[in-house]
């Protein structure tokens, strides 16, 4: 993938997070900073707030205090793409529809052969006319891997991404993230098994 540098600088700062669910305290007291070119990794056990944490630094859930900030060059949105674990794929729409959709909602509208090359370069090209009801789990992550190439966002906040992936699968992710990397982009990776990039920091949750 040739990837562009982002605009900088980029950076992620959090303070003092505090999240409840039900009336009940999650986590408390988180704070952090990632700057762009860097890696850091949220782990600890289930139930611990991992995704809720992630879904705080996308502005999908509200902390009970605290606050974020995210500084991306000279863009005032756009900049965080969320990979959520669920892949985010229609049944009935085929592979490249569902890129297309996805591609309109990152506020474009790419056309087949884009389409083609992130597929390609995930491995899933031959699938692109399938519906994606017949892809199999990991066939289903590499498809939400390929909208991490279409949508040139320069933070990424990744919820179990290496989760139903095979080895080779595994190594396409970390391909993906150290382009992104290189070109000075940001990720956020809840998880509790190793990612394929070592990360710049660990933040553990318990």
């Amino acid at each position: 993938m040739v990837q562009n540098s982002f605009p900088s600088p980029i950076s992620v700062n959090a303070e003092e997070l505090a999240c409840e669910r039900g009336g009940r305290p999650i986590f408390e007291g988180i704070s952090f900073s990632l700057s762009g070119g860097e890696v850091l990794a949220i782990v600890g056990p289930n139930g611990t707030g991992k995704s809720s944490l992630l879904r705080m630094i996308a502005g999908l859930l509200f902390p009970v205090a605290g606050s974020v900030t995210i500084k991306a060059g000279t863009l005032e949105e756009g900049f965080l793409h969320f990979l959520a674990y669920g892949d985010g794929l229609r049944s009935v729409f085929t592979v490249e529809e569902n890129l297309k959709l996805w591609s309109r909602i990152y506020g474009g509208d790419v056309g087949g052969e884009a389409i083609y090359d992130a597929l390609e370069e995930v491995g899933l090209a031959h699938a692109m006319h399938l519906p994606a009801r017949a892809l199999s789990t990991g066939q289903r992550r590499r498809a939400g891997l390929a909208r991490l190439v279409l949508s040139k966002r320069p933070v990424w906040l990744l919820d179990e991404p290496t989760s139903g992936l095979d080895r080779d699968g595994e190594a396409v992710l970390g391909g993906l993230m150290r382009t992104h990397l290189d070109a000075g982009g940001a990720i956020i990776a809840a998880t509790h098994l190793t990612l394929p990039v070592p990360p710049t920091r660990t933040l553990e949750l318990q």
